[in-house]
């Protein structure tokens, strides 16, 4: 009798399909919760500061240091960072197959600790990159300085690329380790985890302050070698960090692959539905069963006698899966969101390189430009906690206060804008150059870099509540046992994105380059470029973009659970 009342006692205060970190089963009030996710949250600070700190400069490194032309230049950051983010589907995957997001992140931080060793090195060594530029302002060259090969560049790219794992494998797991420490039974718990995200996207706003400002000055004032060391230190310091609130996780067990339950779905319903002889009445129970109304064809999947044994699938599956499809549109529409934030690391860059970075008797290095979005965020993010969601649950009635899709929608809106003032801004640095004739000159131009702050400014108004809405969006409405995986669409997207953005600038290159025209965005020199027509063109199909969300985010029917009341 004692053994099986403290049988259900073990089942009142455990968490079930939860464990501690040593694999025994996780307590109620013991852990999760608030403290638990707050070790989560420093760690983030540290992380995108350590990930930013070099993404958002690197630009200026592999053209100054590394002698790659502009447009090469910026194809590479925008493919390192594209291949980073999409790698935190591998993280997510392996979090819900077979790992908890616990043992992802570790290996992920220790991988993006080797890598940026790896950088620490060839930036302080200069026998490992190529030889200095001696004639850099001869105008009548087109890009004079010998660009890193051979030995070097390997060097520099497996470097990067084993930073890009290990950043993937982080922004896989962490985020979906932070938000699974809530318990989504209770009205407070969902608000709990809707705050952590909130506060998510604040720390990552904090990591990349310091990264923007400290870290980038010292990478253009006292070497490279410095600004990858202090990267380094942050993912180290990281890591204890994040081991110190170990005993407070609740970690969710594995489940085995999501992917083979999506494939085995689809593929039975496409046998059942070619093959499968099942009379009306057997398919009319069919639908009745399954309780969701949308993509109806793969009903069949669930049906009782299936084509063959290995493609049995019950209802619950068939349901997930159809949840999983139906949030693919909604990822598909923030891609071209992230394609234009891919600027901000690239063109937006070079553009303030070649104005004046003044203020006062302080010259601001211009990859600290994101400092403005920044510092916006950090204001914002705690703001929309506080005060605005409040506000909106009792206008609303209701315990979400703005939906998911609105955040999403009002993100994609801003970006829209947000490229139609960099085109302006573009229209009257360069007017400036041509009036001064300085278009092939590399003295700074006499206009402020404060103008393209403001395409810094909104955008990154765009992405506080875009990715805010979409990590939440893909955590809540995936199945438990798929959540790592859905919340990496998040960072899929920005992958997507940056890759996109690599595809567009070669498409307008050799689009506009023909019949001898000038590509917009070829040469040496800025000046020379048309960025302002090729920033119409991202507001263009922003604007379309924008336009094919509300289609989507208008047919989309949220799970009925707590969290959509």
């Amino acid at each position: 009798m004692q053994e099986v009342v403290e049988q259900h006692h073990q089942q009142l205060t455990t968490w079930d399909g939860y464990v501690d970190w040593r694999n025994r089963p996780s307590v109620r009030g013991r852990h999760g919760g608030m403290m638990a996710a707050s070790f989560v949250l420093v760690v983030e600070i540290l992380e995108n500061l350590a990930y930013l700190a070099n993404a958002s400069n690197l630009v200026l490194y592999l053209t100054q240091y590394m002698h790659l032309s502009p447009s090469k230049s910026a194809n590479s950051v925008t493919n390192f960072m594209g291949t980073a983010f999409l790698l935190a589907l591998l993280g997510g995957f392996l979090s819900d197959a077979f790992f908890t997001s616990y043992q992802i992140f570790l290996s992920s931080a220790l991988v993006q600790f080797l890598g940026l060793i790896v950088l620490t090195i060839q930036a302080r060594s200069p026998s490992l990159k190529p030889p200095a530029c001696n004639n850099k302002d001869d105008a009548a060259v087109d890009f004079p300085c010998e660009e890193v090969a051979g030995v070097k560049a390997a060097m520099l790219f497996v470097g990067l690329y084993i930073v890009a794992l290990g950043v993937g494998g982080i922004k896989g797991s962490l985020p979906a380790h932070g938000a699974e420490q809530f318990d989504e039974e209770t009205a407070i718990g969902r608000k709990q985890r809707s705050s952590f995200f909130n506060y998510y996207v604040f720390c990552l706003a904090c990591g990349a302050l310091v990264a923007v400002t400290l870290v980038v000055w010292i990478e253009d004032n006292k070497g490279w070698q410095w600004g990858f060391g202090v990267s380094t230190l942050a993912i180290l310091l990281s890591i204890p960090v994040f081991l110190s609130g170990s005993s407070f996780y609740r970690n969710k067990i594995p489940t085995g692959s999501p992917l083979t339950t999506i494939s085995k779905v689809c593929l039975a319903a496409v046998f059942n539905n070619c093959i499968g002889k099942n009379p009306r009445n057997a398919i009319a129970n069919l639908e009745s069963e399954n309780p969701s109304g949308t993509l109806k064809f793969l009903n069949r999947a669930s049906q009782n006698k299936p084509v063959h044994p290995r493609f049995e699938c019950s209802i619950q599956e068939v349901e997930e899966v159809k949840v999983v499809l139906g949030i693919l549109p909604i990822f598909a529409c923030t891609i071209m969101l992230n394609c234009c934030l891919a600027q901000l690391s690239t063109f937006s860059v070079q553009q303030a390189a070649t104005m004046d970075t003044k203020l006062g008797s302080l010259r601001v290095p211009p990859a600290s430009l994101p400092v403005f979005p920044v510092v916006f965020i950090m204001t914002l993010a705690p703001a929309y906690d506080h005060f605005i969601i409040p506000f909106a649950r009792r206008v609303t009635n209701s315990e979400m206060g703005v939906t998911h899709l609105q955040r999403i929608g009002v993100g994609l809106f801003l970006s829209v804008i947000a490229m139609a003032v960099a085109a302006v801004v573009e229209i009257k640095r360069r007017t400036v150059a041509s009036d001064r004739n300085l278009m092939d000159s590399t003295k700074p131009l006499p206009i402020t870099f404060l103008w393209v702050g403001f395409q810094y400014l909104f955008l990154g108004s765009a992405d506080l509540f875009t990715l805010a809405g979409l990590l939440e969006f893909f955590f809540t409405e995936a199945p438990m046992k798929m959540r790592s995986l859905a919340t990496s669409l998040s960072w899929a997207s920005l992958a997507v994105g940056y890759y996109l953005s690599s595809v567009i600038v070669s498409i307008v290159n050799e689009v506009t380059g023909g019949s001898g025209h000038r590509r917009w965005l070829s040469g040496a020199n800025i000046n020379h470029f048309r960025l302002d027509r090729f920033y119409w063109l991202m507001c263009s199909l922003s604007g379309l973009n924008f336009l094919h969300y509300l289609f989507w985010a208008s047919k989309y029917k949220y799970r009925s659970n707590g969290a959509n009341k």
